[in-house]
């Protein structure tokens, strides 16, 4: 059992998340734990997602990149099983799905992806991941390059800020619709989680990658239907930033994920509405 989430299943009034600054908060940073990471998420993927037709050609290449890595059987291939529950959630048909698979294993001929992920500084220094599938490195670093030097942002080098950031599984829960905590964090704590708190509306709870799938799993067979699954980098603290600069941050994003071979972008920013819709 985690420790930390052990902890307050004994201790209920531990579950809530409680805002408190960085030591360092002349800088701007603030503990995770004081900010929705559902909610930053939100507002970013609204106008990204969108585009559906963008969005299945991305998940196509999560499923090649899957079941090339590890075979097309997704009960014994954790990554491909991942990718298609992600496809299926947006209603991709079922033939997309079953093509990218083959064209992972070989069974069909296709293009072949490779996985980049760029760390640089944003807007107002705002730390950012970009994760990029693509089948020609050296058009996709030009272009990636031009977007970042369009929004005076700049590219880093390895390890620069990916040390900012955890690779989690994270589970976005509506508290108004599933509102018994204690038997939510139950299921996340007998599936493997790492922690779970409420941030206003909604239930976030963690874990590692490997317990992703575990965790998903227990929360359907108990009925519960997570508004956001996903294995993604999460910042171990977020950055506030003034509106203005906010709104350049969400412009650069929506730039970012403008390009056919970005497939996330993540970001320490924290984000508002106003800078959303700015």
């Amino acid at each position: 059992m985690p420790e930390d989430l052990a902890a307050r299943h004994s201790d209920p009034t531990r579950g809530r998340a409680i805002r408190h600054y960085h030591a360092d908060n002349d800088r701007g940073q603030t503990d995770m734990a004081g900010h929705s990471h559902w909610k930053n998420m939100a507002r970013h993927k609204a106008v990204v997602d969108a585009k559906r037709g963008k969005v299945f050609s991305k998940l196509s290449r999560y499923i090649i990149i899957a079941a090339r890595n590890g075979g097309g059987d997704p009960t014994m291939n954790l990554p491909l099983r991942y990718a298609i529950d992600k496809a299926r959630s947006v209603s991709m048909p079922k033939d997309n799905i079953e093509k990218a698979i083959k064209r992972g294993t070989g069974d069909i001929e296709g293009i072949s992806f490779d996985e980049i992920l760029y760390e640089g500084y944003g807007p107002g220094g705002v730390a950012v991941l970009v994760e990029v599938m693509t089948d020609n490195r050296n058009r996709t670093n030009g272009e990636i390059k031009k977007i970042f030097e369009r929004a005076n942002a700049t590219i880093g080098t390895p390890g620069c800020v990916g040390y900012m950031f955890d690779r989690k599984g994270f589970f976005a829960i509506d508290a108004a619709k599933y509102s018994d905590e204690d038997t939510l964090m139950t299921i996340a704590l007998d599936a493997g989680a790492e922690d779970l708190k409420r941030e206003d509306d909604v239930f976030e709870v963690t874990c590692d990658p490997s317990h992703f799938s575990a965790v998903l799993e227990a929360f359907k067979k108990a009925g519960i239907e997570p508004s956001e699954s996903e294995v993604k980098y999460l910042p171990k603290m977020q950055k506030e930033i003034d509106t203005e600069t906010g709104r350049k941050v969400v412009k650069f994003i929506e730039s970012l994920d403008d390009h056919d071979d970005v497939q996330n972008v993540h970001t320490d920013a924290i984000l508002t509405e106003e800078m959303a819709n700015g």
